[in-house]
């Protein structure tokens, strides 16, 4: 095992490149900030264009991490794994022990959990290599899976998007377009059916969107042509970017709220939906119903009202920013960020104090 720190950037505190010629493993770990307790995010395992591009994912998703832990009031920091594999290859158990023995060697700073490619089934591997791991199936804090506790929190938050646009959280009528059916978008479809929605739904997955199609009579559009539906409210539940230079302007729904990280492909994006009256939910309030529950883990809380605790809290706070935001003519995003901000500074001060 060969781990290297990589001088990239002073806003993070590390970012780590491990590597293991008998596994095959080529990972990248960025912590960007431990201000708030140690780094925690998940470990997103995918193809991707080379070493610069697995760097950059890893350091942006960390960068969020930090949001995302500081809005939701938890005492952890931001961080993120990614693990390059080849386009038809999967994580092996071999390969998984060996990026525990990376966290491990991190020696607490960063602690891993599961993300986009990896399973509770790998962190259980990871979890014989190093106690610096959560959403584990067993154990009597375990968190499992953490995607219907991420799509419960996405749910409560539209239904303050609803409100804040037009009037009434009622999901009842109102036209949902649904972008990615994985764990966490199809457990929102099925919530957002139960209270009467009309869905709109894409994915690669064809598997998917048949049963979509099947068991929640939703309607299925090509993944390129989702975000032009005629739609109350745009989900984005897949990766990153979808907001950008080429679709901004093709956006038709009124509202964007959803669970993938990263949905604006540079932060000028915001002041563009503002522009064209889109109401846009910051993603990291949104999605932050995930790491609660990791956070239930690692803070060894196994009471349900912990969690669901802080889940209201989610969509209190995203009320609060777009109350702010509306009467200061400011977009959610600089809101959020700016809350985000005073929780940092807040924080380093006592520690310096």
């Amino acid at each position: 095992m060969l781990i290297e720190r990589l001088d990239v950037n002073p806003e993070f505190e590390g970012v780590y490149r491990g590597s293991d010629a008998k596994t095959g493993l080529l990972a990248f770990v960025a912590i960007h900030s431990t201000a708030l307790g140690p780094a925690v995010g998940g470990c997103r395992m995918k193809a991707y264009l080379g070493e610069r591009a697995a760097r950059q994912d890893a350091m942006r998703l960390a960068r969020a991490m930090t949001y995302k832990n500081a809005a939701a009031g938890l005492p952890l920091g931001g961080g993120k794994a990614v693990i390059c594999v080849d386009e038809a290859s999967a994580g092996t158990p071999e390969l998984m022990r060996a990026f525990g023995r990376f966290v491990e060697a991190l020696n607490g700073r960063y602690i891993t959990a599961e993300d986009v490619g990896t399973s509770p089934e790998d962190m259980r591997e990871v979890a014989s290599q190093t106690t610096y791991v959560a959403g584990l199936q067993d154990g009597p804090f375990a968190s499992g899976d953490p995607s219907p506790v991420t799509a419960m929190g996405v749910f409560e938050c539209m239904s303050v998007a609803l409100s804040a646009r037009f009037g009434a959280p009622d999901f009842k009528g109102k036209t949902i377009a649904v972008q990615g059916l994985g764990h966490v978008g199809m457990a929102l479809v099925r919530m957002l059916h139960r209270e009467g929605a009309h869905l709109i739904v894409a994915d690669v997955n064809r598997g998917a969107t048949r049963l979509a199609a099947a068991e929640l009579d939703a309607r299925v559009v090509p993944p390129e042509e989702i975000h032009k539906a005629s739609a109350d409210v745009f989900a984005p539940c897949a990766l990153g970017g979808t907001v950008n230079d080429q679709t901004v302007h093709q956006i038709a729904a009124p509202v964007i709220c959803g669970a993938a990280n990263n949905q604006l492909a540079v932060p000028d994006m915001a002041s563009v939906l503002m522009e064209r009256g889109v109401l846009y939910c910051p993603d990291y309030i949104v999605n932050a119903g995930g790491i609660v529950n990791v956070a239930k883990e690692i803070l060894r809380e196994n009471s349900d009202d912990w969690c669901n605790a802080r889940l209201r809290a989610i969509s209190r706070r995203l009320a609060e920013i777009l109350a702010i935001a509306d009467r200061e003519h400011r977009t959610p995003t600089e809101v959020a960020n700016d809350m985000v901000a005073e929780i940092l500074s807040s924080r380093t001060q006592r520690k310096t104090a």
